[in-house]
């Protein structure tokens, strides 16, 4: 089992060249950062994952979590590397100097966040949904209550879970019956929440649930529901943690994979109610939680190249130690890395996590452009380019993620189907991805409707039209000249995608469902190549990365165009074919 190395040049490379660190350091709120600084940071937070994180991942996996005394315990090593995850101030990189972050770049945060979820994917889900709230907080609290939780809840002092769903609701938030009942200042919650992340440990200061419910009386659906914040342990005088309010974990999941990410049900308000604040305006809390929810949708993007990776990194060591088989021109039995079909697994392995990253953090870029950009309209630019991609990155990269996973199980052969390789348990991890913060299907839905739809194709259309502009200055490129072609039919097989759903929607209300996990995927696969050889196009001029590592990423984007980009052609005939096709069946006959 191959010790974890993070992928510092790389993410390096997609945050200078996809995410355009350059420009995103010109802008007033990260002027006082330099390119050095970002990656001295990205070095030091790859060590810290090598050496504390990586450890824990399946000592985590092997342990999981239990309940004693309506307390969840999760494994003691974690208790360590949380310690010292706090002290170094990793929770604290992107997070607001007012509330004593460290202010960095989004895409600088999600280059850590990717190097964490690497190392330990359950681990990392403790800070990444902490990280939300804090957004979310930001965005909706009061002012007293910022200046209460934020600086605890940046620093990684308190951590935050978020609760939507609940026994009966599922996806289905209109369904939800957890209340709120007014008591002075604050409300009283009562109700049961299901697969709560992080909802307990036994080692954080504090634990901060934000919580979906009705206030007595609200309107029905989703019009009636409000946020709250509800902490483990209501703050003092001090604002040091107090008595432990009246919630708790009643039981845990028993997963598939992410053992050690204690996914709890909890139960608010078996005595006298739960204390809970008001996020926000009353029944508005959709929108409250939404913005927790989009950061999460990105980050859990991200978690699809990060376990990639890690899956990535394990089957290149074994490809190289398992020796099997003879291959001409070398003599004797080789290692099966010189196999051609083992080298078409590990280059559709390496070339899908290099796209799924130039995807990742062009649009990581957009989430500093929508909040520091130089002008109101680069700011509205931003915001709607990040509205497209956020389901994209959600649902392709982890869409991938499965794919790739599989492939680390195949590439160790029978030796993968057993756990002790360790290819196994990246491969259960990923499944939970299409599922995290809203379905894949639901995301394909939200991109054909709201990003789509909504605005006749405007926005996509535009990005099209950009990224057919790259292809031009690729075809003068003698190195990645190749790419051109392949990229630029299968930006037009997309721009063709776009225009059937624009021109069926109307007409057959069922092309809408029909079509739009594969024009997901179209859009994914298409994107996903085109950042990846924009950024290596401008790699190649700036002259800042060294020839063997350029020379690599050259040789990645090609393969790429010529084995990834064809499925276009693919995922438009699936999107585009007749709707009546998928339904034709009734329920009765499935």
């Amino acid at each position: 089992m191959t010790d974890y190395r993070a992928p510092i040049d790389d993410i390096r490379f997609c945050i200078r060249h996809a995410a355009g660190l350059d420009r995103l350091l010109q802008l007033e709120a990260f002027s006082g950062f330099d390119v050095d600084d970002v990656y001295q940071i990205l070095e030091e937070a790859g060590r810290f994952a090598g050496e504390v994180v990586a450890p824990t991942n399946v000592i985590g996996d092997q342990k999981g979590c239990r309940i004693v005394d309506d307390t969840v315990h999760v494994p003691e090593e974690y208790v360590d590397a949380a310690a010292q995850f706090v002290e170094n101030g990793w929770f604290a990189v992107g997070g607001s100097p007012e509330f004593d972050g460290m202010g960095l770049p989004a895409s600088v945060e999600y280059g850590t966040s990717e190097i964490w979820s690497s190392a330990n994917m359950a681990f990392s889900l403790m800070s990444m949904l902490t990280r939300d709230a804090v957004h979310a907080m930001e965005a909706h609290a009061t002012e007293e209550l910022k200046q209460q939780y934020l600086p605890k809840m940046v620093t990684g002092q308190w951590v935050a879970t978020m609760n939507l769903t609940e026994p009966q609701a599922g996806s289905d938030l209109a369904a939800i019956t957890c209340k709120a009942v007014p008591d002075g200042d604050a409300y009283r919650i009562f109700g049961t929440k299901i697969f709560i992340s992080w909802g307990d440990n036994q080692f954080s200061e504090n634990i901060i649930h934000l919580v979906l419910a009705r206030i007595e009386g609200a309107p029905e659906g989703v019009r009636g529901i409000s946020l709250f914040l509800v902490p483990k342990f209501v703050p003092d005088a001090n604002n040091e943690p107090g008595a432990r309010n009246d919630l708790r974990p009643t039981s845990l999941e028993h997963k598939l994979g992410i053992h050690s990410s204690p996914t709890c049900v909890m139960s608010f308000g078996d005595k006298d109610g739960a204390i809970g604040y008001l996020v926000g305006e009353e029944n508005k809390g959709l929108a409250a939680m939404f913005t927790m929810m989009n950061q999460a949708r990105l980050e859990v993007g991200l978690q699809g190249v990060a376990i990639s990776e890690r899956a990535y990194q394990l089957a290149i060591a074994w490809a190289n130690d398992r020796v099997q088989g003879r291959v001409p021109g070398h003599e004797g039995r080789t290692p099966i890395v010189h196999h051609a079909d083992v080298r078409r697994m590990l280059m559709l392995m390496r070339s899908q996590v290099e796209a799924m990253r130039a995807l990742s953090f062009v649009t990581a870029a957009l989430v500093d452009l929508a909040h520091h950009g130089a002008s109101d309209d680069d700011k509205r630019t931003a915001e709607a380019r990040l509205a497209l991609l956020t389901p994209v990155v959600k649902g392709w990269c982890t869409e991938i993620a499965q794919e790739t996973t599989s492939l680390g199980i195949q590439v160790h052969g029978g030796m993968g189907f057993v756990e002790e390789t360790g290819a196994a348990q990246h491969y259960r991890d990923a499944r939970v991805l299409p599922i995290y913060e809203g379905t894949n299907g639901i995301q394909a839905a939200d991109f054909v409707g709201r990003k789509i739809l909504s605005n006749e194709g405007r926005e996509i259309r535009a990005l099209i039209a950009e990224l057919r502009d790259t292809c031009d200055a690729l075809a003068a490129d003698d190195a990645l000249k190749g790419t051109a072609d392949p990229l630029r039919r299968a930006l037009d097989e997309l721009k063709q995608g776009v225009g059937w759903l624009i021109e069926n929607a109307a007409q057959e209300p069922t092309a809408v469902a029909t079509a739009s996990f594969n024009l997901l995927m179209l859009a994914g696969t298409v994107l996903g190549g085109a950042f990846l050889a924009r950024a290596a196009l401008a790699a190649r001029s700036a002259g800042d990365f060294d020839a063997a590592f350029i020379d690599a990423k050259v040789a990645t984007t090609r393969f790429y165009c010529a084995h990834m980009l064809p499925r276009s052609s693919g995922f438009l005939a699936a999107a585009t074919a007749a709707p009546d096709l998928t339904m034709a069946l009734s329920a009765e006959t499935l």
